[in-house]
């Protein structure tokens, strides 16, 4: 009689191993893929630019800081977004409202490498830049156009443009287009005309999201460029009580030509772009929200 009990244990025990099995092929029982998803933080630092760059795969890249009055903004929010090193720092050039506010972060942050331009600028708070980066040892390399820089498997982050020969500050600025999967975002800091024409010739700059250049200046952002780029979000970096006219008129006129939706941050305040690299959402913390509105 024992005998005969453990045959049918056995035999029970195959069938609810098959039917498991079953269940498994079947997929009745698979958890859901979770996509990783990358954010893309456009920090109100006033008159400046600053851009936080969450992979991912958790790496943390901190293009430029604004100027040294968004210092202790900028600490207090990447603290708050639980940051507590920089991969990646970058400095696209030396002008004083991209760097000044870098300056507090790489004394109180552990940044792990620099990414700068090249170009010199002989100012107090280009000199107090390049000290703390003496102080600290922190590594830092000059990049070529066209160089991919190595971070995170998951993105693709190419320089566009930086340094070279007789350019100017703006023209020197570091150009950045990062992909991840179907979504891409070109971070053109402060370049002009000139420096578009040639991207043009050299690059596919079609993007979803575009970060403005200049802060809306009309040195920059000709409707030739953008009808190249097609960006469906257009981001303006700028003080709402800034002396130099920014944005301008036409430069709003030639984005809501292209169709683009237009956010800035002396509107819409902090601006984050959460993407799982096939869609994305744009949240923001102020209440203005939007420039203006594509009306297509």
């Amino acid at each position: 009689m024992k005998k005969y009990f453990i045959v049918i244990v056995f035999v029970l025990f195959i069938c609810i191993s098959n039917q498991l099995m079953l269940s498994v092929t079947n997929g009745a029982d698979l958890p859901t893929t979770i996509q990783k998803e990358m954010k893309v933080h456009f920090i109100n630092v006033g008159q400046g630019d600053s851009t936080l760059i969450e992979t991912p795969n958790g790496k943390t890249i901190l293009v430029d800081g604004g100027p040294p009055s968004a210092g202790k903004k900028l600490l207090d929010y990447l603290k708050q977004n639980g940051i507590t090193s920089i991969d990646l720092l970058v400095a696209t050039h030396p002008d004083i409202d991209h760097i000044g506010g870098l300056i507090p972060v790489m004394k109180q942050f552990n940044i792990k490498k620099i990414l700068d331009s090249g170009k010199i600028y002989h100012t107090e708070t280009y000199f107090d830049y390049l000290q703390q980066i003496k102080e600290r040892n922190i590594p830092i390399e000059f990049p070529k156009a066209k160089s991919m820089i190595a971070i995170d498997s998951a993105i693709s982050l190419e320089v566009l443009n930086t340094f070279s020969g007789f350019k100017s500050r703006n023209q020197s600025s570091i150009v950045l287009s990062l992909d991840y999967k179907s979504i891409d975002f070109l971070l053109m800091a402060d370049v002009e005309v000139k420096q578009e024409k040639k991207l043009l010739k050299q690059f596919d700059l079609q993007s979803e999201i575009l970060k403005v250049a200049h802060h809306g200046s009309d040195t920059s952002t000709s409707l030739e460029y953008l009808k190249e780029v097609q960006p469906e979000k257009a981001i303006l970096s700028y003080s709402k009580d800034n002396l130099y006219g920014h944005p301008k008129r036409e430069i709003i006129d030639s984005l809501q030509q292209v169709g683009a939706t237009i956010y800035s941050t002396a509107k819409a305040g902090d601006i984050i772009v959460t993407t799982d690299g096939y869609d994305y959402d744009v949240e923001v913390s102020g209440t203005g929200r939007l420039v203006y509105r594509s009306s297509s």
